[in-house]
């Protein structure tokens, strides 16, 4: 596909008209109209509406617009990889929302610093939502939880998490999931793994949640628990955060339930230089956590270079 059509498509979409696009693009107006229809002859399809003096993209026409935006994307990444090697252009990627909240902040911020050439963008999601994502191009990687399904995916380990049940205080004491029959559950959207996880622990023990009510916010999930409208799975990482403990119960989980692996996938085969560049930083991260903890250990362990202590002034007045 011609990409200086694409380009040309690109930025009449953008301007709203001829006139706008061929300003912007120094060409003549019967220039750019020639090659939009030539694109749309070329594609057997009307990408575009005329609507007030403006042209609106046709429903195809959205749908070229991303693609457009994305080879064009691409193009430019390849040559500017080809004169510096360095990662520039856009890193689109996805996120749970606790990951985002409190796992990658100190990530991104070194990557920022590293790769300043890159503009990253982020969006949240369910795990499942995310994959397919990643695998439409929607987004380049994203951060998900087990248990997704991975096929047409490569994966890196990213971050482990342990999730906690959360009650309202006036709950019993929930030691087993049978403890928690006929209460309703808290979650994301069906999609999310810890509502997967947490829905399956209930339905091994034959006891399904009465109902589940779907929020879109750690926040808004652990005000409601707070409020006695229900239970919820999150991860330790967000009580950490959010420092809930005077308003909800916490409860540990079973080990196959609370143990998660966050990933970090993408497309079977796809390589850029900025995502090549959070992989390795991603690599970095547990060296830089394990040096950290020797270091503190040893500093720990390390003998004081203090003076020695004093006599005793009862020793010393009996001298």
């Amino acid at each position: 596909m011609d990409l200086v059509a694409l380009q040309i498509f690109k930025a009449v979409a953008e301007a709203g008209g001829i006139t706008r696009a061929a300003a912007r693009l120094h060409r003549v107006q019967s220039n750019v109209t020639t090659r939009v229809k030539q694109l749309e002859a070329s594609l057997g399809a009307q990408l575009f509406h005329r609507r007030r003096r403006r042209l609106e993209l046709s429903a195809e026409g959205r749908t070229l617009l991303a693609y457009a935006e994305r080879l064009l994307a691409l193009s430019a990444e390849a040559r500017a990889a080809l004169r510096s090697g360095a990662p520039r252009g856009v890193l689109r990627i996805g996120s749970l929302e606790s990951t985002a909240a409190t796992r990658l902040p100190p990530v991104l911020s070194r990557y920022h610093l590293a790769y300043p050439e890159v503009r990253l963008e982020l969006v949240t999601g369910t795990s499942g939502a995310l994959v397919g994502r990643v695998l439409s191009g929607d987004v380049e990687a994203a951060f998900v939880a087990e248990p997704f399904t991975a096929q047409g995916l490569e994966t890196h380990a990213a971050f482990s998490e342990e999730l906690v049940l959360i009650a309202p205080k006036g709950c019993a004491a929930i030691r087993s999931a049978k403890d928690a029959a006929h209460l309703p559950v808290l979650a994301f959207a069906a999609g999310c793994s810890y509502r997967l996880r947490l829905e399956s622990w209930l339905g091994r023990a034959g006891v399904p949640p009465e109902r589940v009510m779907e929020y879109g916010s750690y926040h808004a999930i652990v005000a409601c628990v707070a409020a006695g409208s229900g239970i919820a799975v999150v991860p330790r990482s967000v009580i950490r955060a959010l420092r809930p403990e005077r308003e909800v119960r916490i409860h540990p989980l079973p080990k196959e339930i609370a143990a998660s692996t966050t990933r970090l996938v993408w497309r079977q085969g796809h390589r850029s230089a900025a995502l090549d560049a959070l992989r390795s930083l991603l690599l970095e991260a547990p060296a830089r956590s394990a040096a950290g903890s020797r270091a503190a250990r040893s500093a720990v362990l390390r003998p004081s270079a203090a003076r020695p202590p004093r006599r005793s002034s009862a020793r010393a007045a009996s001298r």
